[in-house]
């Protein structure tokens, strides 16, 4: 079987990529460095010709909210097109937990029109919504900088490794679509905050954590229930201090 991966050079895209070709599949890593370019069109129909499933793992490079926008519509229409050509069985995408009650914010608005358009489209589809990933904590500490200061919400979230929802995503790709999405997320849920004061105390970072609960997660205000996941979800086992351990050892 033929998998192609959309982003496979990238943090998840990468273990997926890795864990398929240990399992034995045929895997076509999707970027332009390899001549796959899902902005432009090239390399698209000749990359998707034989594939049973496509899997898009791709990112927007900037934040900006038309510019995430336009990224996603442009980037889905001429991927879900290439693959309705082609005949795809599979077509899954990794999206964000929460994203449909994250509407204030531009990146979670430019998700959802990537969910819309996944399906509208007449490619058999699972969406794999995951929460925040452990190794984006760093960023989201300097999103959160100001001074010696890092202002984060109090609301709970439920953070995954890359490792487990790599093996997520890889394990929906062996399944049939389900024409519909389910949660991913990580064993603890946890208030922001105090994770990040958990982190930044593991790395020794002197910077301060106030909790803050009018405090904006990439432009929207969040609660207990924006971030975490609602009704049945796949849950993994690697918590924080597991994960850490892990991070620091790998260095």
């Amino acid at each position: 079987m033929k998998i192609l991966v959309i982003g496979g050079s990238g943090l998840i895209g990468s273990k997926v990529v890795n864990n398929l070709r240990q399992l034995g599949y045929d895997v076509l890593v999707g970027s332009p460095s390899n001549g796959i370019n899902i902005l432009t069109g090239e390399g698209l129909d000749d990359a998707v010709k034989g594939a049973q499933v496509v899997i898009d793992l791709s990112n927007s490079p900037s934040f900006e909210d038309q510019a995430v926008l336009d990224f996603f519509e442009t980037a889905g229409r001429n991927l879900l097109a290439a693959e309705e050509k082609a005949g795809v069985k599979h077509h899954i995408a990794l999206s964000v937990v929460g994203t449909d009650r994250m509407l204030e914010s531009g990146y979670f608005r430019a998700k959802m029109a990537q969910e819309n358009l996944i399906k509208q489209s007449k490619v058999p589809y699972t969406i794999v919504r995951s929460t925040q990933f452990f190794e984006f904590l760093s960023g989201i500490a300097q999103f959160g900088t100001v001074g010696n200061e890092i202002r984060l919400s109090p609301a709970h979230v439920q953070p995954i490794s890359s490792d487990d929802i790599a093996a997520v995503v890889t394990d929906t790709a062996l399944e049939e679509p389900i024409n519909g999405g389910f949660d991913a997320a990580g064993p603890e849920k946890v208030g922001l905050a105090e994770l990040m004061k958990r982190y930044l105390d593991a790395l020794g970072d002197q910077r301060v954590v106030v909790a803050d609960p009018k405090a904006a997660y990439y432009g929207a205000q969040i609660n207990d229930q924006s971030l975490t996941p609602t009704g049945a979800a796949r849950i993994a086992t690697t918590g924080f201090s597991a994960w850490l351990s892990k991070s620091q050892s790998a260095k």
